[in-house]
């Protein structure tokens, strides 16, 4: 159940995650900041605080809703016309990857709302030239991630589906009723499953660090995966909450990323805050 108590009012309409005392978190090491443990129902604290701030600004939440929507849309458009429908799931997957980076803009709206001020979208815009070389330098991980996934998973599809890849109105019927669907899919899986794992450990809380203070990306991404390492079993959760958020604003006709994908950026930035202690 929800411990609704560990919210305090900061404004009639947004209510930021309470913070706990700096004694209560530690230190991983000396070069980073302090780290707190928390249990393991915290996601839905964060979900809740993140709702909160999709109602208090719902004109930006809206429009990263339906930039989410139209690049979804554009991207499977542009595949059909190459033939290339084959590759809408590992590309799909791959837009995950990049959406520490795409949800900039929602962080900063939290973070403006959390400090009593109005979030604009000329304020939000205003947020990647904050720390923007570090910032970006995250940005060119995540996105030599996203194409060695997609490198990856087309070698996987040539592996097990040799001939000429599949019409679209065979696409289904040869990925998850044929003799290779177990195999394939547990290939996937798993190999997706590494890339993803070790993308979330560096990425959880990177850069809404890198936006709240004055610090490097290195920096950044070792503080992202201590934070994974002392609170395992609850990460696990909220990366599990992430990708079933996420599959079901896909499965809607991309649609549901309208409401899934701002919900997942405000949320996150009070995943920063709960568990980063000051410097």
């Amino acid at each position: 159940m929800v411990d609704m108590s560990s919210h305090r009012g900061a404004s009639q309409f947004h209510r930021p995650v309470r913070r706990k005392e700096p004694s209560e978190f530690h230190k991983p090491a000396p070069y980073l900041p302090r780290i707190r443990s928390v249990d393991v129902d915290r996601p839905w604290v964060w979900l809740s605080a993140g709702w909160r701030d999709m109602c208090a600004s719902p004109m930006i939440s809206a429009a990263y809703g339906l930039l989410a929507v139209l690049s979804s849309l554009a991207l499977v458009a542009v595949l059909s016309m190459q033939d290339m429908q084959y590759l809408v799931l590992p590309m799909a997957a791959g837009f995950m990857l990049l959406g520490p980076v795409f949800a900039v803009g929602l962080y900063e709206t939290s973070r403006l709302l959390e400090r009593g001020e109005t979030p604009t979208l000329m304020k939000v815009a205003g947020a990647y030239r904050r720390n923007g070389v570090q910032i970006a330098g995250i940005g060119l991980a995540l996105m030599l991630a996203m194409l060695a996934w997609i490198r990856i998973a087309f070698l996987i599809f040539a592996l097990f589906f040799a001939t000429e890849p599949p019409a679209f109105d065979q696409l289904v019927d040869r990925i998850f009723f044929s003799a290779q669907t177990i195999p394939f899919l547990l290939t996937g899986t798993i190999v997706g499953g590494v890339i993803a794992t070790a993308v979330f450990a560096i990425s959880v809380v990177s850069i809404p660090m890198l936006l709240d203070r004055e610090t490097d990306s290195f920096t950044a991404m070792a503080t992202s995966v201590a934070v994974l390492r002392e609170n395992l079993r609850t990460m696990a959760g909220w990366a599990f909450l992430i990708v079933l958020f996420t599959a079901a604003g896909m499965v809607t006709g991309f649609l549901g990323l309208a409401l899934a994908l701002p919900l997942i950026g405000h949320a996150s930035w009070h995943c920063y805050r709960d568990l980063v202690g000051a410097d």
